[in-house]
């Protein structure tokens, strides 16, 4: 079964950091575009950053300079570090990933709450 599981999620204060990590199962990491997305209270769901299986690496504006997305197929395993937090980055931070070849996109996991505030 295809599955992905998001963690590293918390409560830190502006200025501060946090790794997400997406561990996924049942797939074969390296055949897919992976992504983190998120989704403030009231907000539509938007596109963080994206990493190619190739690791090209692409970022929202405005998370440039802060946010770092990187990949371990050997351990099916996909980052998100975040650094220089912001109270606007608070919301649940989900995983995606697509194939490379049929873009199909696998189903979303639970997410991981990020909460930047003082």
């Amino acid at each position: 079964q295809v599955q992905l599981v998001e963690s590293g999620g918390g409560l830190v204060q502006p200025g501060g950091s946090l790794r997400l990590s997406c561990g996924a199962s049942g797939m074969i990491l390296s055949l897919y575009l992976m992504g983190w997305y998120r989704q403030a209270p009231g907000k539509q769901r938007e596109l963080v950053s994206t990493i190619t299986s190739g690791g090209s690496t692409d970022y929202a504006d405005s998370v440039k300079g802060r946010f770092t997305i990187s990949r371990d197929n050997t351990r099916n395993t996909v980052y998100l570090q975040m650094n220089s937090l912001k109270p606007e980055d608070t919301a649940v931070y989900y995983c995606n990933a697509r194939h490379r070849i049929f873009n199909q996109d696998v189903d979303w996991g639970q997410g991981t709450q990020v909460t930047v505030s003082s």
